[in-house]
């Protein structure tokens, strides 16, 4: 049997819309952003029903509206610079996010060892110095987003200790792995298992992004690796993210684009 899906219940939702009668999605995926799709699509008049649960009803319409929609924060892109942040030994405010839509990653970041101080459901302040091996296992959520596995394994190369990636969503995603290696770190990847054997240090080196979210982890590894690094193919990273490296230089990162 096969798991729940995002962009396959994404896609049969809105195929369903104008369907004639009623179409009932089974074993449909729970994330926020199928929440999202839904209320918007209901506030163009869809009729739609048990959005966030594995059993979404749909009854066919004629036609939609139009409508203003706000859409919610984008939660992977907040847990990269928590990431980040975790691999810099940083303190740093996140704002504009919805928190409780990042429950898994906050608790292995503060696994990890971040500091964490949540404001309004809408903000993140997080500091760390001292980080810790975890064990991460990436699932449906709300779990843990297999979409930030790459870029806390890139922290986790900097906690001193062993820490275990299993990858349940996507168990060849693991790409960014010989990359991370090329600037010193110690990965091993046997099947759907990565074994980090976290360094003070990595170093500088020129590496090849592979997919977006290799892309990050990659710019995660290179801030906090030591000297300058040179990350080839990095238009992947446009895909999921905007102005990435504005926002880093902001924060104090030096990071530009050639």
């Amino acid at each position: 049997a096969f798991g729940s899906s995002v962009l396959a219940t994404a896609n049969v939702l809105m195929a369903s819309v104008f369907n004639p009668g009623e179409v009932i999605i089974e074993h449909a995926a729970c994330e926020p952003e199928i929440i999202c799709l839904a209320h918007f699509m209901k506030a163009m008049g869809a009729r739609i029903s048990g959005e966030g649960t594995p059993l979404i009803t749909v009854k066919g319409v004629t036609r939609l509206n139009g409508c203003e929609f706000s859409v919610i924060p984008d939660r992977i892109e907040a847990g990269t610079f928590i990431a980040a942040a975790l691999a810099t030994k940083s303190h740093i405010t996140i704002e504009g996010v919805e928190t409780g839509h990042l429950t898994s990653v906050l608790n292995i970041s503060e696994q990890i060892g971040a500091t964490l101080a949540l404001k309004n459901n809408s903000s993140i302040d997080i500091r760390a110095d001292k980080l810790r091996p975890v064990n991460i296992t990436t699932l449906p959520y709300p779990g843990f987003p297999t979409d930030l596995q790459a870029q806390f394994m890139s922290c986790l190369c900097f906690a001193k200790g062993t820490s275990l990636i299993t990858e349940k969503i996507y168990p060849d995603r693991f790409m960014h792995v010989a990359e991370l290696n090329r600037m010193g770190a110690s990965i091993q990847r046997s099947g759907p298992y990565a074994i980090i054997e976290g360094k003070q240090k990595l170093y500088g080196a020129e590496t090849m992004a592979s997919d977006l979210r290799a892309s990050a982890a990659l710019v995660v590894g290179a801030l906090a690796a030591e000297g300058k690094s040179q990350i080839l193919r990095v238009y992947h990273i446009d895909r999921g993210y905007e102005n990435i490296e504005n926002k880093f230089n902001k924060l104090g990162a030096k990071v530009k684009r050639v």
